[in-house]
This record gives C-alpha cells, structure tokens and sequence, in this order.
C-alpha cells in the first residue's frame, strides 16, 4: 500500500519497447494505492509550441496531410524540435513560425501550457501568440513538402471549426487560451 502523500500510481517497473528520434514508447508495470497492479502504456516526447499568427482580426493557418488521420487538415502552425531535443519553447515557437510560414515575428506572447493527451502522453505545450509580423520564405521540413498556409478570418477560423475542417485538439485549446486572454484584458481595461 502506498503511504499518504506518494503517488496515487506507483511504477515498479519500466521498459522501453519502441524508440525513433520523435518518440519512446513505454510499458511500465504499476501498483494503484489500492494495491491492485496493472499495466500502463506512455507514449514519452518532448514539449511542442503552438504558434497563433494574428494580424489584423485574422490569423495564418497550416494545412498538411497528416497520416495518422489518413485526412488533410488544417491548424496553427506548431511542433519540436527534432531528435527529441528539447530547448527555450519561445526559441521553439519562432522556429516553427518560421519553418511552416515563413512568418517573422516582432513580439510572441506567452498564453500557457497545456497537456497533450495526458491519459496516454507525457507530451505537453506551450502556446504562444505571434505578432507584429513581416513575411518570408517557408524553409520546410521534408515531412511538411505538401503543406500550405493561409490567412482566415476569425468567423471563418470559427466556422472550421464547427464543420470539422480544423480537428486539431492543440489548435482548438490554443484559441481557447486566446479567448481567455483577450477576455481578461477586456476585463482589466474596463476597471
């Protein structure tokens, strides 16, 4: 049994059963408080940053295929940096802003950290909002060969969302980080 204050999940033993440069899979053996014992899969990669370029009442979206989902789809621009290193997530931000749009950005504004499927990952995030923003030439990763940018409004950015043309768990909680941040200033303007 567990003493008060450990862990409510107890790893006894743990193993790596798949491991490439973008992430490890893990099989670790538990123990609950209760006792009972069980089997846990953890899919371990290091944090990404999601990036919201705004610019005038629109933002700059990515579209690429993404295999997994065997569907195109679109979302802000966001990952890591390769072969599992990690680093400064601002550093990280500017770089994808860069890679995936070509975008340069003067100023990018810290909104959170939040967790990537947390029931099966020990991924997170941090987002950030970009602006101030001149424009460049993309210098694409050879998995991102097929993607494509472009500006949309807000009511269309919202309108794909709700017909399914953006599925994007990190893109959709990344807007909700803005809408919270642009309610707490609204609300810090009128006291």
């Amino acid at each position: 049994m567990h003493p008060a204050g450990n862990p409510d999940i107890r790893t006894l033993t743990s193993s790596i059963i798949y491991e490439d440069s973008w992430m490890a899979l893990r099989r670790d053996e538990i123990e609950r408080r209760d006792g009972s014992r069980g089997v846990y899969a953890v899919v371990d990669k290091p944090d990404f940053a999601v990036v919201i370029p705004a610019e005038a009442d629109r933002f700059c979206l990515v579209e690429e295929y993404r295999y997994p989902i065997q569907r195109r789809g679109w979302a802000f621009p966001q990952g890591a940096f390769p072969g599992r290193a990690t680093g400064d997530p601002e550093d990280l931000a500017r770089l994808e802003l860069a890679q995936e749009t070509g975008l340069r950005a003067a100023e990018m504004l810290l909104l959170g950290y939040l967790h990537s499927s947390h029931g099966t990952s020990s991924q997170g995030f941090h987002v950030y909002l970009a602006s101030g923003l001149t424009e460049g030439m993309p210098d694409r990763e050879p998995e991102e060969q097929d993607m494509r940018q472009r500006w949309v409004t807000r009511p269309e950015f919202k309108n794909m969302i709700l017909n399914g043309r953006i599925t994007d768990d990190s893109t959709v909680a990344a807007y909700s980080l803005l809408m919270l941040h642009e309610e707490n200033a609204t609300a810090a303007g009128r006291r």
